[in-house]
């Protein structure tokens, strides 16, 4: 019996039969160099026209927020002041200075637009000294964080049957270590900071959990089935050490509150992450997700597979730089022997993480007709 994208999706995510293994393009830094024309039509219409699967991942929050990031991931109704924090925005050619000042002291972030990824990056961070723990502990204890359940609801019942909708899980849009990691601290001064300033470092992570964790219970109660957190694991940035003391820890409780819910998490993790797999395999997540052979990720799939399955499935598997690089035979080649040696259950075929935006319509199209002669 032939199913839907919906019951494809989510039964692969729950590791159930499906009739054929589903391919759900990510469009990431792809989508936006493509004519205006297409985008005006959409994501679900261009994956739905290629024969794809949609799989729209964290396109929006089930609840509003506070901006304490600087960098403006989603639209402005997406964020709600932050009570005693007033907040300051520079724009200047490509870099974004913004300044959240408190009665407590100032931070100050400095993002920067990369034109040729599509992507702003955070250039200088906001904490630099034992002091700013505080002052990020005072914005975070304030951060409000809202119900917003209407533009979930309405996106779920545009795609229907078409896919599955996909919002992001948490307020810092991974968990909070991760979060310290990438936007707030970085990870040589993180590294250097749990040394020598430990007590400043747990007790912020601690505020920046329990507001996550509320932030979860109110996800759950949305209209979502799946949910995701933009955790970019990989051992290019932390140890499995942190890992396994700081991020597994809380993804676990994330975890424990969506099955509650009876709903889905994945985890996203795009970088080197051969060394965390076993620690994976023990958190509770249902999917890992963007899981990338070298040279952009270390393990190939069926690597993988080995160490995560059965509880564990895995999105991912068509390395970006191949992607872009082979030709349609080489592509061909390419995705029939990667799906020679996976083991198709509990596996959604992707792109991983990201899709240059080389990459032609015409690779798209052979993915598909590729899966759709395959056998399961």
């Amino acid at each position: 019996m032939q199913m839907t994208s919906r019951e494809r999706l989510l039964a692969a995510l729950r590791g159930q039969e499906v009739d054929r293994i589903p391919w759900s393009p990510f469009l990431a830094y792809w989508w936006e160099h493509q004519p205006q024309e297409i985008q005006d039509r959409g994501q679900v219409w261009f994956l739905k026209e290629i024969g794809a699967d949609p799989l729209l991942r964290g396109f929006a929050t089930p609840f509003t927020s506070s901006d304490i990031h600087g960098v403006g991931y989603y639209p402005d109704s997406f964020y709600n002041p932050i009570p005693g924090c007033e907040t300051h925005r520079e724009v200047k050619g490509d870099d974004w200075r913004v300044q959240h000042v408190t009665p407590v002291g100032t931070l100050t972030t400095l993002s920067r637009y990369s034109a040729a990824g599509n992507t702003r990056f955070v250039v200088k961070h906001p904490v630099k000294r034992r002091e700013d723990y505080k002052i990020l502990s005072y914005i975070v204890e304030r951060m409000v964080i809202e119900p917003h359940y209407e533009p979930i609801q309405q996106a779920i019942e545009e795609l229907g049957e078409d896919g599955l909708y996909m919002p992001l899980i948490s307020p810092f849009l991974k968990t909070p270590f991760q979060a310290l990691v990438e936007h707030f601290v970085g990870t040589q001064q993180l590294v250097y900071d749990l040394v020598d300033y430990p007590k400043e470092v747990e007790a912020l992570l601690a505020v920046m959990s329990e507001r996550a964790m509320e932030a979860v219970q109110i996800a759950v109660e949305s209209p979502a089935e799946a949910f995701i957190t933009w955790e970019d694991s990989s051992t290019t940035n932390i140890s499995p050490t942190m890992f396994a003391r700081y991020i597994a820890p809380e993804i676990t409780r994330w975890s424990q509150a969506v099955h509650a819910a009876g709903k889905l998490l994945v985890h996203h993790a795009c970088g080197h992450v051969r060394h965390l797999l076993p620690i994976m395999a023990e958190e509770v997540t249902d999917v890992v997700e963007s899981l990338s052979p070298p040279p952009t990720g270390d393990v190939e799939i069926w690597e993988a597979q080995e160490v995560l399955s059965p509880r564990v499935g895995i999105i991912g598997g068509i390395e970006p730089t191949h992607f872009l690089n082979l030709d349609l035979d080489g592509l061909r080649d390419y995705v029939e022997e990667l799906l020679a040696q996976v083991n198709p259950c509990h596996y959604v075929l992707a792109n991983s993480d990201s899709c240059p935006p080389g990459v032609s319509v015409e690779k798209f199209r052979l993915v598909t007709e590729i899966v759709r002669s395959y056998t399961l």
